[in-house]
């Protein structure tokens, strides 16, 4: 069962060494995901499952130990997700490496961890139904949410200005802060992907995984949009 969850933003300029000279800008934003994290250790889960965007159109399955790299970010940084060596030769897409980072950066020792790299093209209905697997594979369950609201909010975003991205992204931060789970299951896909949201899919696992666990309350920890992008941290406990 679902007994706490934190979602995150998943952007890799979130890694100080990706951002380099930027990073102070969202120092506010990776203390709130390190408060976020704290939650998630005081809940004492018997497994911590980190869900985030994949890179293809269904489910994916990260085992403890798989590696990620930023190499690709131009940076000499390489994660893994939780302990242990997984020698499979797969790896961890972003979203996921930036998951491992958080860990690490927290000295996440706590439970054993799993990944699920969710695809954009996911249903509603499909997410929904992962989350409730996920929320079973324990007794205690806890997830490190991943994933970005809009890239449309300004002008200079990736997906330059879009009216309709703020009130989307206010709604997912009020659904996120108030452990909304109808109104995560309810967003409209059509328009996240039209929005550039890479967090739509991640959110709707959640909302599958907390179906069973309606005492679950939500607190919005950080908001905003830098460069244009929506991040959100948020705690479900």
């Amino acid at each position: 069962m679902l007994v706490a969850a934190a979602v995150c933003p998943c952007p890799p300029l979130l890694v100080p060494e990706v951002a380099a000279g930027a990073a102070p800008e969202l120092d506010t934003a990776r203390a709130a995901c390190v408060d976020a994290l704290g939650v998630l250790a005081a809940a004492r889960p018997d497994l911590l499952v980190v869900v985030g965007p994949g890179a293809g159109a269904g489910v994916e399955s990260y085992p403890e130990g798989t590696p990620g790299s930023f190499r690709g970010f131009g940076v000499d940084l390489d994660v893994r997700l939780g302990r242990g060596e997984d020698t499979s030769g797969r790896h961890l897409p972003y979203g996921l490496a930036v998951g491992a980072w958080l860990l690490r950066r927290t000295g996440w020792a706590d439970a054993p961890v799993e990944g699920r790299g969710v695809g954009e093209p996911l249903a509603a209905e499909r997410c929904a139904e992962e989350g409730e697997a996920v929320a079973g594979r324990a007794e205690r369950v806890a997830l490190l949410v991943m994933g970005d609201a809009s890239a449309c909010r300004t002008l200079k975003a990736p997906g330059y200005l879009d009216e309709r991205a703020a009130p989307f992204d206010a709604g997912v931060a009020r659904a996120l802060g108030a452990a909304d789970a109808g109104a995560l299951r309810a967003l409209d896909d059509g328009l996240a992907r039209e929005l550039k949201v890479s967090g739509r899919a991640p959110w709707q696992v959640l909302a599958g995984a907390a179906s069973a666990n309606g005492g679950l309350k939500g607190a919005l920890l950080y908001e905003d949009a830098p460069y244009g992008v929506g991040y959100i941290v948020a705690t479900w406990s």
